[in-house]
């Protein structure tokens, strides 16, 4: 690498603990972009001092960030939010050096198991009994409902390889599936809840009783389909008022959003609160 000299001037001085100087040497760092990293992991790999260690990896983590920001940028802007290229820059929040491929792979195996079951002639009940039961059987995915304190099961390519995520994880693979098969399944805003409702044809046409422009609903833990009498007493027992908005669809990028939200509950300690901060810039990207 090019000035190797300031290079090694600047990450000895990481060890500095006058916190100015810090800064100015890791801004000068990351200006140097993701080929740094190597240097910094030879550095982490050959110190004792934990304070420093904690120093390289928050900076190697800042790195990664700034190459996630400018990826959730492009995909923000682009004309289609294509759902699983957004669901990946979301796994690589934690896992920057995330290979997609198998991911796809295992996906479009997932997707063409579903589709040799399917045919015209089904009816939504039936559409989604086929899709239950290749994800939740044949695959065998499992499902709990959102845990703060398990990050892993929100992200899609570990939701895959552990066949286990939460409600908002397995809603997200659950939307991505149907996006792919052409299922009019989508996601509604139903308070501390990521639930999907199957639409009608032609439901867009339906704007003032909204609710009438939905089938049934679906519960993404379980893959458990419910009425709207069921839903609706959901609402009686937790005491919330019922407003229109709440059936409206959400598309692509508000699906992104939302498991955003609902991931960054994850990092509410104190020593983590940098990463919920680090989550609301990409919030902000995508409104």
């Amino acid at each position: 690498m090019d000035n190797q000299k300031e290079i090694s001037a600047l990450l000895h001085l990481l060890e500095d603990p006058d916190m100015e100087v810090f800064e100015a040497v890791k801004n000068r760092l990351i200006s140097y972009g993701l080929p740094i990293i190597p240097e910094l992991e030879n550095l982490w790999e050959n110190t004792f001092d934990n304070e420093l260690q904690d120093k390289i990896e928050h900076l190697i983590h800042q790195l990664h960030f700034a190459v996630l920001l400018t990826d959730f940028k492009e995909w923000s802007k682009a004309p289609h939010h294509e759902l699983l290229p957004g669901l990946l820059l979301v796994s690589k929040f934690l896992f920057p050096e995330l290979k997609a491929g198998k991911v796809i792979r295992d996906i479009e195996r997932l997707k063409r198991n579903i589709w040799l079951e399917l045919n015209n002639y089904l009816t939504p009940m039936e559409q989604i009994h086929v899709l239950n039961s290749i994800l939740y059987n044949y695959f065998g995915l499992k499902g709990k409902y959102n845990n703060n304190a398990s990050p892993n099961e929100f992200l899609i390519h570990q939701i895959i390889e552990s066949k286990k995520g939460n409600q908002s994880g397995n809603g997200s693979l659950y939307l991505l599936l149907c996006e792919l098969l052409d299922i009019p399944v989508k996601l509604i805003s139903i308070p501390k809840q990521f639930i999907l409702a199957y639409m009608k044809p032609g439901s867009e046409e339906n704007r003032s009783n909204l609710h009438l422009n939905i089938d049934f609903f679906i519960d993404p833990v379980t893959g458990q389909p419910f009425t709207h009498n069921d839903l609706n007493n959901y609402f009686s027992r937790m005491h919330l008022p019922v407003f229109p908005e709440y059936f409206l669809p959400k598309n692509n990028k508000q699906i992104i959003q939302r498991l955003l939200e609902d991931f960054s509950l994850c990092f509410g300690d104190e020593n983590k609160q940098y990463m919920q901060k680090e989550i609301e810039q990409l919030l902000l990207i995508l409104d």
